[in-house]
């Protein structure tokens, strides 16, 4: 049997913070499928990495940013045309309490 990294009850907490109820079925398979994902990551840290300088994305850019214009905005108009409900110029959404 392999290593077991995450346990049926650590399963059993994820889930409750998710406010996800699993069966005792799908409980067996997360905990075996949790598994097997940590099991490739270990076999990732046998790999010597020693010489791979640390990369934050796969491609080499930085500070990819279009440039600010300005530009003219929406009209009052334009921007309520597509509202369910408005009231004069305004949006109208249900009350939240």
């Amino acid at each position: 049997m392999e290593k077991q990294f995450i346990s049926k009850k650590q399963v059993e907490h994820i889930a409750w913070l998710a406010r996800v109820e699993l069966s005792e079925e799908e409980k067996e398979l997360f905990t075996k499928q949790f598994n097997e994902i940590l099991e490739y990551f270990r076999k990732i840290d046998e790999l010597d990495t020693e010489k791979v300088p640390p990369t934050y994305h796969i491609l080499d850019l930085t500070n990819i940013f279009r440039k600010d214009e300005v530009k003219p905005s929406l009209s009052k108009e334009d921007s309520t045309r597509n509202a369910l409900k408005k009231e004069g110029m305004y949006l109208k959404a249900p009350k939240i309490i």
